[in-house]
């Protein structure tokens, strides 16, 4: 009959230089490494018996532990999504499993939440900057926040708040383009609060509520500046084709017909 082999027992555990790390000895030999959790967790103690199996389950606890400390030091002081806490842990090279039971860890406790941090990045970003909410919609998404947390946390930053935001940024933009014509200003102010990700409906309300101020006298020294370099420019052309030329090409430049017309009429007295 043959002898059933005897359970290997621990007979020692000592502490390592790192804190809260300890080596596990079993028939006096070293065996694993663990963390106090996963020692606490299993109830290690000097006489107790580890066969194969549990060890392969302590190993795989002690896999987490160290990963959810890595998890923890990421998080420190900042939100983490669980995408980068995820892409954090896959530079570590941990394996999936060890990932998942990581996250799941991380969720239990409350400590990654991704609504949560959905929302602390639109009240930030509302407060902060200057972008709108489809710029934060993108950014959300590439951190892998998902689209129904992405609209209840859009609920942070209404309507109201990105028109009074908007109305800043647009003054700041209009006075950019102050030497444009009013029309072409407007044109590019409402480019810019597109490009910075605020909505189509949201733009009309902040340039119904931007005032333009119009000064004659500066728009009528815009037109005659832009008119004398257009005017030059087409001087090549027979004199009906440089009308027409100018013409089109200051309209397209946001300056009133009835202006161009004046300056055109003034070079007609001129031939």
């Amino acid at each position: 009959m043959t002898e059933k082999k005897a359970v290997p027992k621990v007979t020692k555990i000592t502490t390592q230089k790192r804190e809260g790390r300890y080596n596990v000895f079993l028939d006096d030999q070293y065996a694993f490494p663990i963390s106090e959790d996963v020692m606490i967790k299993y109830r290690i103690f000097k006489g107790m018996e580890i066969d194969k199996q549990l060890q392969e389950e302590i190993l795989a606890a002690d896999d987490v532990s160290k990963a959810y400390s890595r998890a923890l030091a990421f998080l420190s002081g900042h939100l983490r999504t669980e995408k980068e806490i995820q892409q954090k842990l896959r530079e570590k090279e941990i394996p999936e499993p060890t990932i998942e039971a990581t996250l799941k860890k991380l969720r239990e406790l409350n400590l990654v939440d991704d609504l949560q941090y959905a929302q602390s990045y639109v009240r930030t970003m509302a407060r902060t900057s200057d972008k709108g909410p489809i710029v934060i919609t993108r950014n959300l998404r590439t951190k892998g926040i998902l689209e129904n947390d992405i609209e209840q946390a859009l609920l942070e930053y209404p309507a109201d708040d990105q028109v009074a935001n908007g109305i800043e940024i647009g003054e700041k933009l209009s006075h950019h383009y102050r030497r444009d014509p009013v029309s072409k200003m407007k044109q590019k102010v409402r480019q810019g609060l597109m490009t910075k990700g605020f909505t189509g409906d949201v733009i009309t309300q902040i340039l119904e509520q931007m005032e333009f101020e119009i000064d004659p006298d500066l728009e009528d020294e815009k037109l005659k500046s832009e008119f004398e370099k257009v005017w030059n420019r087409n001087r090549r052309y027979a004199f009906s084709q440089r009308k027409m030329r100018t013409r089109r090409t200051l309209y397209g430049k946001g300056f009133q017909s009835d202006a161009i017309n004046r300056l055109i009429d003034e070079q007609e007295d001129l031939k």
